[in-house]
């Protein structure tokens, strides 16, 4: 069984058959020293932004692939990885007083290197699709709420800018469903569904700076998305 890390899931790259480590080394690395909410003080209390809600999109999974754990780039069973640029996606997600929200389930999808969603109808027949991408993915909360995915780097699809779609449910809260896009890309300003949040100060909280994660492959990146229930 393949796993990520932060409290269930990215199937390890130097020890595969090790989860035990895998989830101690990747736990260890979702505990996100850098997130600004990790040791908030009580003066936060009540004043974080809510992240935007976004449509969930016609491509969430119609059903669900039979590995669906959190480390996208690799799937059960395929000798190969996913084209595209390896990217570690982490975050916390909190509710408004800036407390952890532990157990929370976390998903994602993305269409692949080539444009295609997986496991729906995306009606993009004259491109391929990168039968070494997940597409969908899986995780769940640690005690910090923090969460971890091995992806790859969002592609543009027709009419849409590159991004992630989101969703967290869990015990006492109405399920959540945003979109992750990233920093710099020409077609966020153009994008119907990002720029349909007016306020540029809510917008940008969707919009995440990738940078380079040696460690994480080749050329890899990296990113955090935090997520506030409102």
């Amino acid at each position: 069984m393949k796993s990520c890390g932060a409290a269930s899931n990215v199937k390890g790259m130097a020890m595969p058959n090790s989860s035990l480590t895998r989830r101690k080394v990747l736990s260890g690395s979702v505990a996100l020293a850098g997130s600004p909410w990790l040791f908030a003080p009580a003066s936060f209390a009540g004043t974080l932004p809510p992240t935007p809600r976004q449509t969930p999109g016609p491509f969430y999974p119609r059903s669900f692939p039979q590995d669906s754990d959190n480390d996208l780039i690799r799937v059960a069973g395929h000798p190969g990885i996913a084209n595209g640029i390896v990217t570690r996606i982490s975050g916390r997600v909190l509710d408004p007083n800036g407390r952890p929200v532990a157990e929370a389930r976390v998903e994602i999808w993305q269409c692949d290197a080539n444009s295609r969603y997986h496991h729906v109808r995306d009606g993009s027949g004259d491109r391929s699709r990168d039968e070494n991408f997940q597409g969908y993915g899986a995780s769940t909360t640690d005690a910090h709420g923090g969460y971890e995915f091995l992806t790859i780097k969002p592609v543009p699809y027709p009419e849409r800018t590159p991004h992630v779609h989101f969703a967290v449910s869990g015990s006492g809260f109405e399920r959540f469903i945003t979109q992750m896009y990233v920093t710099g890309e020409p077609t966020n300003e153009t994008d119907p569904v990002l720029i349909g949040i007016r306020d540029p100060a809510a917008r940008a909280q969707l919009i995440v700076p990738l940078h380079a994660a040696p460690g994480t492959s080749p050329a890899g990146l990296a990113g955090q998305f935090d997520i506030v229930l409102g």
